[in-house]
């Protein structure tokens, strides 16, 4: 997206009451050829300046970034910690799979790393595994056992991502075996077994049959947005707000930040963020009042 595409989109999201922005793209996009020609008229040098600048467009539009862009190092995760209340990385997993034989940024111990160096920058993070790409129940829960140590260590774990592979027309893996909801519900089960209390176990609630899992220890349901599609899963429509409220059933619909509370109260954020953080705050206390009280009202 070119930048005045991603400014008006950052600045109509927050007009319409959106609190993170999401930015991700692929791995090292720049080892890509013809990258850096189709890079050279936004007049940044680098995906990453280009993503910290956009990063700083959200920030005075009203909203949060929370970036995903795939293996960074040190350096750089220190860089955009200054523009970011939270980051991610899914792990996937542990397991050497020839899903990821070209993807170098994949190898489980780069990944590994890069959480380490998340949380020795006490960066709020949000990992996950992946389902379906050519892993065993085994590696399943040896990366869940993995993330588990590694918050242990840091504290720095919101939530871990239960995602099922969607297969993608066109690609390599496009007969891949699609896990089931049964298969789906196990696995989420054991991430809430071996997952500390305050890590949040999520479902992504436009690629899982969520409302058959939500009673399998789901805590979370992620992001959605009325303003953009899923970029990565486009053909996978986002639901909006009534339908997440049908999805959840007997359980309360709360809205949050991408930056968990706990982690506000013990100031794990750059402190150029604090007054926007705060704002949001009461926004999303107001809303979720909002909705108990007509929660209680229909069910008067």
């Amino acid at each position: 997206m070119p930048p005045a595409e991603v400014e008006s989109t950052l600045r109509y999201s927050a007009s319409m009451g959106c609190t993170e922005a999401l930015f991700t793209f692929c791995e090292q996009p720049g080892m890509v050829e013809g990258f850096d020609a189709a890079l050279a008229p936004t007049g940044y040098a680098t995906i990453l300046d280009y993503c910290h600048a956009m990063c700083r467009v959200a920030i005075e539009a009203g909203m949060l970034p929370h970036t995903n862009a795939g293996i960074l190092d040190y350096g750089e995760l220190e860089r955009f910690r200054t523009v970011n209340a939270s980051m991610g990385l899914m792990l996937e997993t542990t397991a050497d799979i020839p899903a990821h034989r070209n993807s170098p940024g994949k190898v489980p111990e780069v990944r590994i790393a890069m959480m380490e160096d998340a949380g020795r920058l006490k960066i709020p993070f949000t990992t996950g595994i992946l389902i379906g790409i050519g892993e065993t129940p085994r590696d399943r829960e040896e990366s869940l056992e993995v993330i588990r140590d590694l918050h242990r260590r840091y504290g720095h774990i919101q939530e871990v991502i239960v995602q099922n592979f969607c297969p993608k027309e066109g690609t390599p893996m496009e007969a891949a075996t699609y896990p089931g909801t049964e298969e789906m519900c196990g696995i989420i089960e054991l991430a809430r077994d071996i997952l500390p209390d305050d890590v949040m176990v999520q479902v992504p609630p436009n690629l899982a049959d969520a409302a058959d899992l939500v009673n399998c220890g789901v805590d979370d349901l992620g992001g959605v947005s009325p303003v953009t599609i899923d970029y990565v899963n486009p053909e996978h429509p986002w639901p909006q707000i009534e339908d997440l409220r049908t999805i959840v059933g007997d359980h309360q619909l709360r809205e949050r930040l991408c930056i968990y509370q706990k982690f506000i109260e013990c100031g794990w954020y750059d402190p150029s963020l604090e007054g926007l953080i705060k704002n949001l705050v009461q926004v999303i206390q107001e809303r979720n009042m909002h909705m108990m009280t007509r929660r209680g009202e229909e069910e008067c």
